[in-house]
């Protein structure tokens, strides 16, 4: 069975999430999902393929204020053979009369970063299920207001890119839940990728080539190079705070309490330049943004949590995941867990593929073949199916309000840290103590969530 025949011939269950009431959706056919996409640019292209792939999406509607984002897009739906979606184009407002349509269920929204918070809302109150990239806002009250008209709403709103369902990541956590690594301690994560290459390029070349950023180049030297000049913090916090969240149940009996970072002095980006493009004058550009910052957080079990975001020199990639408790250890830099007592010698690291064989997630047992060719080595085809189905489905997502905004409010509580002299911030509790009875419902078992 391909992932065509999945899609059109299986009902994915979720468990343990609660059915929203009835009404919220105006959709009469269960069996399909009409969707809307505000951003197709490299990323939300990359949304548009999982939804072409399926059967039972939809896409009906795109918006994007660029046309040669919107070129690419119809060349995907030609390629496909499926009908093309209405445009809507024009203006940073363009996106309101997609929303406006009665036909929508729900929408990604992939677009820069700064234009999150206001489309989220505008989606919600429109009664359309969120499903927006990272990250939610820019500053911490960005994230009480989305939260605000969730409430008022009762629409869900789920981060979409995120590591939460990668295979190894998935491992990890089904050992955690079976205490194989005893009584969790200290966990470690972040965003450690090479983007130099990302961040700047020659106008014609969407990675690689050039030491340009801005309107005139492709891609997210566009917009995304200019955070870095201007914002001095963790800019990309939910690779690493995702999956260490579902490891000690944060929001489901665990919260964060208090966060404190640090920035390194900034140099990567300028020797890059130097390198690629001699005598540019990018190269000398004062880049606010450290190259490593580091986010330490306390939780309320007394578990410590180490993030890290690294993105402006050269390094292979990895997102530096180590889940540590009483009886063993797992790195993911060095693919390696060693378990007191059960490893194969003492004080010797196993390779992590023997524990990951063994303890692999059902989830990735069942759905293995589907996710093949999805973007991020597969996860990309699980947070999208997750997604699609709690629409279907009128559920709550699997990754829902309170996680998202949890994991993205980071940005701005390291930014605060770091500009009051590493002063120790107070963690927002967006679920208003409910953490302490709420269960957690991540990949319980293969129902596909």
């Amino acid at each position: 069975m391909d992932r065509r025949e999945f899609v059109r011939n299986t009902a994915v269950g979720l468990a343990g999430l609660t059915i929203l009431p009835s009404g919220l959706l105006f959709a009469k056919n269960a069996d399909k999902v009409r969707l809307g996409y505000i951003g197709v640019g490299l990323r939300g292209r990359n949304h548009i393929g999982e939804g072409l792939l399926r059967d039972d999406v939809e896409i009906v509607a795109i918006c994007d204020i660029q046309e040669s984002s919107l070129k690419y897009c119809r060349e995907q739906f030609v390629k496909a053979k499926k009908k093309l979606p209405v445009e809507y184009t024009g203006g940073l407002d363009a996106y309101k009369k997609l929303l406006a349509r009665k036909d929508i269920d729900g929408v990604i929204i992939a677009t820069p970063w700064q234009f999150h918070k206001d489309q989220s809302i505008d989606a919600m109150r429109a009664g359309k299920y969120v499903g927006c990239e990272v990250i939610a806002g820019i500053s911490e009250q960005d994230h009480w207001d989305i939260l605000k008209v969730h409430e008022e709403t009762k629409m869900p709103y789920m981060t979409l890119e995120n590591v939460c369902y990668r295979r190894d990541v998935m491992a990890a956590l089904n050992m955690a839940r079976q205490n194989v690594f005893g009584e969790l301690i200290h966990l470690e994560g972040g965003y450690q990728h090479d983007l130099r290459g990302i961040l700047f390029n020659d106008g014609k070349s969407f990675n690689g080539k050039g030491g340009e950023f801005g309107p005139n180049t492709m891609g997210e030297a566009q917009w995304r190079t200019q955070w870095n000049i201007d914002r001095d913090g963790d800019i990309y916090p939910t690779h690493g705070a995702g999956p260490v969240m579902n490891y000690i149940d944060i929001n489901r009996g665990n919260s964060f309490t208090n966060l404190v970072s640090f920035s390194s002095k900034s140099r990567g980006l300028n020797a890059y330049v130097n390198k690629v493009s001699p005598g540019n004058k990018n190269a000398k550009i004062n880049f606010k943004n450290g190259d490593v910052t580091t986010t330490m957080i306390n939780c309320a079990n007394g578990e410590t949590v180490t993030l890290s975001h690294d993105t402006h020199l050269p390094r292979p990639y990895s997102l530096g995941f180590r889940v540590q408790g009483t009886e063993g250890i797992w790195m993911d830099v060095n693919e390696s867990v060693y378990i007191e007592g059960k490893s194969a010698k003492y004080d010797e690291w196993d390779k992590a593929s023997v524990w990951f064989e063994k303890y692999d997630h059902p989830l990735w047992k069942k759905y293995e073949k589907y996710a093949e060719g999805a973007g991020h080595g597969g996860m990309d085809w699980f947070v999208f199916n997750g997604f699609v189905e709690a629409v279907k489905q009128k559920r709550q997502t699997p990754i829902d309000v309170y996680d998202s905004l949890t994991m993205s409010v980071i940005t701005p509580l390291s930014e605060k840290s770091i500009a009051e002299g590493n002063a120790p911030q107070k963690f927002p509790d967006f679920t208003k103590g409910k953490w302490k009875e709420r269960k957690n419902t991540f990949a319980l078992d293969d129902s596909g969530f």
